[in-house]
Parts: C-alpha cells; structure tokens; sequence
C-alpha cells in the first residue's frame, strides 16, 4: 500500500475510486466502504484510495478534548494494508485546510490531486468547511465533474449503527467484547515489557507490565481482562493466553497512574524491552481493593481459571 502526506505528493496514474474518512479502529463499517472501493477499482481497472486527515480534525476544532483512538495512524495503516488498500492519504488538517470549502474540496482535492473517477462514502458522511457538504451536494458534483457516486449504508450494531464513537465508549467502560463485535477484532493496545514491583512475583504471579503505551491510545476501564499476548519482535511467539489487570493496584497502594500488567497462563515472560500486543478478550471483573496480598491472591487464582475458560471456549 502506498501512503501519502499531503494530497500534492499523491502521484499514481491510473483512475481512482476514493473513500473518506477518519477510519478511527477500521470497524466493520469502515471495512465495507474499503471492500465497495476494492470491488469498483478492479471493475475499472483503478485504484482504490483513502483520503483521510491527521490529526484527527476533533483535536483542531476543540483543542482542549481528549480524544482517545482505536487506532494510532501507523496501526489504522496496516489494518488498510491488510484489506488489500492500494493507497493511504493522511492529508494535514490544518486551520487553512479546515477553510476549504465542498466545492474546493471536490474539485481541487479529489478530482484534481487524486484524478477521482469514483467516489464511495458512508450513509452520513459530510465534508468541507463548517461540514457544509452532504450527499445531495456531491450527487450535484458528479454531474459537473463526471465522476460517479455511491453510497454504502449503515452497518448495524445490536441496536443502531456501528461508529467509531460508541467503540470507543464501549472500551472506555469495559465492554470490550462489544467493541470486538463492532471492530472485527478484539481492541488491542502496544507497547514494552517493562519492569515492574514485583508485586505479581511475590504473590506468585509473574507478570509483563507493558509500558510505553501511547498517550493517545484508548484503554478500557480498570479492572482484569482475558486477553491474548504477541512478542512482536521476529523470535517473539504469539496468541499467547494472559489475564490481565488494568488500574491503579490500590491494595498496594494506589498508582499515580493506572498500569497495565499481564500474567500469561503457560509461559515465563522473559525480556524487558520487548514489544508486545495485547488484546483484550473479555471483561473478568472491575478493580477492587483487598484487605490482605492472601485475599488477593486467592482472588488472582479466579481470575485466572476464569481467564482461562473464556479463552479456551473462544478457540
């Protein structure tokens, strides 16, 4: 997959179909925009285009929001790459680009930077200043600028459409296997092995503790989680099973800040600095303080029989 910086660097020939968006965790519905984009690029003979904006345009338009992303912009790229994406552009939003206006946007942007011949978008999507664009508007642009238009409808969750902001809710309040229905996948998050207090050792519960995590990243709410483990370096082994605790450990007193450890069921986690993938698989139990380290171990070992047939029933 090829990936651009600015709309001026895009350079290939052939006729594209562009998608739009900012594709935060490349859910389901993200995925059939790509796979309708895939499916008319090869009908004529083009290439199949993401236009997208970083940072995510949220951050500029109201500087003090915390945004937190399903995905940092180089692991939404290689989830694209996976689709089979010919191309990535992450265009800058800047204070002047967020001033383009829909007519400019078209005209300039997609048809003149990146030679569109075919346009997918989601069933809301909206686009130039002030979010002035819609879909009637580009039915009008097709005309005027001969490209031709499609339109993809919602993908549906249990209840109402999939986006990227109730994935996001759904992490930040525990229910991963909900945001792993939305996502195609369970949310994981990235980082390095760590060393730690020896907390887990003492109780007999060796752990990985993972930092270097990214600010922006989301994370689930506090509590212990079932999840999956990769080493990501070349000799690393993957899918490794692992319960997890998420949160500030108050039993020992608390944490300034909240951190992330995993005891892995059959394996010895060996190597600080290794970069590892952790992907939350289900919900235990929220994070709870404990009168004793026996009461807490006692407690670890539920965890971890519980961790254990939660996974073996999703394998």
């Amino acid at each position: 997959m090829h990936i651009y910086q600015h709309l001026k660097d895009f350079s290939l020939s052939s006729p594209t179909v562009v998608t739009l968006g900012t594709f935060d965790g490349v859910h389901l519905g993200h995925q059939a925009l790509v796979e309708r984009a895939l499916a008319k690029a090869r009908e004529i003979g083009g290439t199949a285009v993401l236009l997208t904006l970083e940072p995510h345009p949220r951050r500029l338009i109201d500087p003090g929001f915390e945004l937190a992303r399903l995905t940092l912009p180089a692991e939404r790229a290689e989830l694209l790459a996976a689709l089979g994406l010919d191309a990535l552009v992450e265009q800058a939003f800047t204070a002047d680009f967020a001033q383009t206006s829909s007519l400019d946007f078209v005209r300039r942007d997609l048809v003149g930077h990146l030679g569109m011949k075919h346009l997918i978008v989601g069933y809301d999507h909206r686009f130039g200043r002030n979010r002035e664009g819609d879909y009637a508007q580009l039915q009008e642009f097709a005309g005027v600028f001969d490209f031709g238009l499609d339109r993809v409808d919602a993908v549906m969750g249990d209840r109402d459409a999939l986006s990227s902001t109730k994935i996001r809710a759904a992490v930040s309040e525990g229910r991963v296997r909900d945001a792993a229905r939305a996502l195609g996948r369970p949310h994981f998050v990235r980082g390095e092995v760590v060393a730690g207090r020896g907390i887990g050792r003492n109780l007999g519960y060796r752990t990985a503790n993972v930092g270097g995590i990214h600010p922006d990243k989301a994370m689930p709410a506090h509590g212990v989680y079932a999840v999956q483990l990769d080493f990501c370096d070349q000799a690393g082994p993957i899918n490794l099973a692992g319960v997890a605790n998420y949160g500030l450990r108050p039993t020992f007193g608390a944490n300034a800040e909240a951190v992330l450890e995993v005891h892995l069921l059959d394996f010895e986690a060996q190597g600080y600095g290794r970069p590892v993938e952790v992907r939350f698989i289900d919900f235990i139990r929220a994070e709870q303080t404990f009168e004793t380290p026996e009461a807490l171990k006692a407690q670890i070992a539920l965890d971890v029989e519980k961790a254990r047939a939660t996974l073996a029933s999703r394998y």
